[in-house]
């Protein structure tokens, strides 16, 4: 793995970055596999305002999602750019993995977000908070189906706003393009990233997408 697509949050960091470590405290967990440990150093960590919107909801969607870590995704940064966190809540650990957005998103293929939709056909990414399902095989070969848990979002699992891997997503992309291609819609990862995203979000645990 690329050490300029981790990430890693402090302790001292966490709680400059929106009182993490003090909300996961309060937060009821389940138990937590454990998990490859992440390198010290990052060019990137999560926005503290995108910390506090997605703690929010985690707090709104409580009961139907594990809290003991959680996916954060930034569609405020350029694709290029590592913006899928995933953070574990009980020691603050995180790494940020690159990630595609929706060619609906981004009709000029700028590498940016421009607009998010729910719309079915859209072919646009969906904010708002989603809960990682079950695993099945597709076109996509191995892939996570994700159900919207908000007004923004609620047409994902119709939609089949799903996690999967993608040669267009891989970091070879920026090398010869400069950012990643686009999905349909989906959280399209790098084919050789796919197995440890799987194990880092696992079914049950929540997604949180913005563009702050």
């Amino acid at each position: 793995m690329n050490v300029t697509d981790r990430a890693a949050l402090t302790r001292r960091g966490l709680l400059g970055a929106g009182g993490l470590v003090a909300a996961a405290a309060i937060l009821p967990t389940h138990a937590s596999a454990a998990l490859p440990a992440a390198p010290r150093t990052s060019p990137r960590v999560v926005r503290p305002e995108l910390m506090r919107r997605a703690l929010a909801a985690l707090q709104r969607h409580g009961a139907r999602v594990q809290r003991d870590r959680m996916a954060i995704v930034d569609f405020d940064a350029a694709s290029a750019e590592p913006r899928f966190h995933f953070v574990d809540l009980a020691s603050g650990a995180s790494i940020a993995k690159l990630v595609a957005h929706g060619s609906g998103s981004d009709p000029a293929h700028t590498g940016f977000l421009q607009r998010f939709s729910n719309a079915n056909g859209s072919n646009a990414s969906s904010e708002g908070a989603f809960l990682a399902a079950d695993y099945y095989i597709g076109k996509h070969g191995r892939s996570q189906r994700l159900i919207g848990l908000d007004p923004t979002n609620s047409n994902a699992l119709a939609r089949a706003l799903v996690i999967h891997g993608a040669w267009y997503a891989n970091a070879d992309m920026i090398r010869t393009h400069g950012m990643l291609g686009r999905s349909q819609g989906c959280f399209a990862v790098g084919e050789r990233e796919l197995a440890e995203v799987f194990e880092r979000l696992g079914p049950g645990r929540m997604i949180y997408a913005a563009k702050v």
